[in-house]
């Protein structure tokens, strides 16, 4: 995808990527796997979550900081697009997420999906406790369903509009919002939002050039894809205009499991594949992606 392009629908070709939660790993692994994978023209993105602790493993473990690991690692690659899967909107102000992910678009060249959602639930019950442990405020859905709403479209503007704005919303109150520089992309960054409910998606609906659910129940996903085309045509978007994305679990004793996932999800039209690799990362995993997942729809 290149920094001018328009981002493609349902009909769009078949993007594969890998995704490393960054947690109970050391730095080291998880840029060895992207560094590998950058050599891979198969696999064309690369994602990491937007969580401050650990949400599985030892709770003391470590876990690192999304948008700093993700700037280290768009410095070490050349080709991959990348991304987090999502953003928590709770965690940053969006004027200041904002900057963040235009200094990463600036470090990558233009390889940045900017994905963001509405930030953890209660569930898993771990990543609840992030928020106390950080001294950050843990809203109700309903405010962060409509801060996430606000947030793309502050976000949008700070990375298009030319003249500093004022902006009174009912969560977000800029005075004098101006964003410099702008990001690489024109005319902005594609906007991945991730979730599944309904409110998120009518948020989707109406911002989203890509939307991510995680896989595990094909039929609730189909279901759910289908809710964001009825909510597209009802503010008079195309429907197939929001690329349909899907986070698999990667088995790597089971790949055939995963590749029959991959095989649901394109079926039921979902074009962009985030495969899930599960730390310790064995060595030369993301050629081993490559030849047992991907190499039968290249």
């Amino acid at each position: 995808m290149s920094p001018t392009s328009g981002v493609p629908g349902h009909a769009s070709p078949l993007r594969f990527g890998i995704m490393t939660a960054p947690m109970q790993v050391d730095y080291q692994d998880v840029l060895r796997v992207w560094r590998e994978a950058d050599a891979i023209p198969q696999i064309e993105h690369a994602w990491l979550f937007d969580h401050l602790m650990p949400i599985g493993g030892d709770p003391g473990g470590p876990a690192y900081e999304g948008w700093t690991l993700l700037s280290a690692l768009a410095a070490q690659t050349r080709r991959l697009r990348l991304g987090l899967l999502v953003t928590s909107n709770r965690f940053r102000p969006p004027a200041m997420l904002a900057k963040i992910a235009t200094t990463v678009d600036i470090v990558s060249d233009g390889r940045l999906d900017f994905g963001i959602g509405v930030g953890s639930r209660p569930h898993p019950p771990e990543a609840r406790r992030e928020y106390a442990a950080h001294g950050l405020p843990f809203h109700d859905i309903a405010h962060a369903v409509g801060s996430l709403a606000e947030a793309c479209t502050v976000i949008r503007r700070l990375w298009t509009e030319t003249e500093p704005f004022d902006f009174s919303g009912t969560y977000v109150q800029l005075t004098g919002a101006f964003g410099n520089p702008k990001p690489v992309q024109r005319p902005h960054p594609p906007i991945l939002i991730g979730g599944r409910s309904s409110a998120t998606l009518r948020v989707a609906a109406e911002h989203a050039d890509l939307w991510n659910i995680p896989g595990g129940d094909i039929d609730d996903v189909v279901r759910r894809s289908a809710l964001l085309d009825r909510y597209c045509t009802e503010i008079g978007r195309d429907p197939a205009s929001p690329t349909r994305s899907i986070h698999l679990s990667v088995s790597y004793d089971r790949p055939g499991l995963t590749r029959a996932a991959i095989g649901e999800a394109i079926d039921a039209g979902f074009r962009h594949i985030v495969l899930g690799l599960s730390a310790p990362y064995p060595a030369d995993v993301a050629h081993w992606v490559a030849d047992q997942l991907i190499s039968k729809w290249a």
